[in-house]
């Protein structure tokens, strides 16, 4: 049995059993026969954050996305089960659990955040966040699905709504899943990088 088998420590940071029943038919993406949704390619699983990810590289893709800082195995675990504790965190992983030996690498992750308000009768409002696929996956519709999962993930939790905040250039992208330019501005205040 391989690394990426033993499943014996494993502990999810949100039931995965969301992800059951999910469709992006709307969306038009299409997927050869043999595979699905969170199966969409050979070897490619996508599913929740684990507890083990951060030795799969789930970092490493992050990096691709923003500057990281330093991030030690430590502090993983620690904001892994902070988020976890939370139940307000859904990140999806891309695992190519046939990369490194068959120990398996994360290639890709989306986060969707959903906050309680007390607006909308007390409603819940969806933010996608930190949507990326390694540089050596891009090109296989990873991307496309890991933001419709979080899109229809939202619908399902019942968000009222969903938003994101991109580049201009990835405005054409977004739209595909339904998302549009906002007359509101986003603003920010950053105390450090």
């Amino acid at each position: 049995m391989g690394a990426a088998d033993d499943t014996s420590d494993v502990v999810y940071a949100w039931d995965k059993n969301l992800l059951n029943d999910l469709s992006l038919d709307e969306y038009g993406i299409k997927l050869d026969e043999k595979y699905s949704w969170i199966n969409p390619g050979e070897g490619l699983v996508i599913r929740p954050l684990s507890s083990q990810d951060f030795d799969k590289g789930f970092t490493d893709v992050l990096s691709q996305l923003t500057r990281l800082g330093d991030v030690s195995k430590e502090d993983f675990q620690k904001r892994f089960y902070e988020m976890k504790a939370s139940g307000g965190y859904y990140t999806l992983v891309v695992e190519d659990t046939e990369a490194d030996n068959g120990s398996g690498k994360i290639v890709g992750t989306g986060t969707l955040e959903v906050e309680q308000k007390f607006i909308h009768s007390c409603a819940l409002r969806g933010r996608v966040e930190e949507v990326v696929i390694d540089k050596e996956y891009r090109g296989r519709k990873l991307g496309k699905l890991v933001l419709g999962l979080i899109t229809v993930l939202s619908k399902k939790l019942a968000c009222y709504k969903t938003t994101l905040e991109c580049k201009v250039e990835n405005i054409p992208f977004y739209g595909i899943f339904g998302y549009k330019e906002d007359p509101e501005k986003f603003m920010q205040l950053r105390f450090h990088d």
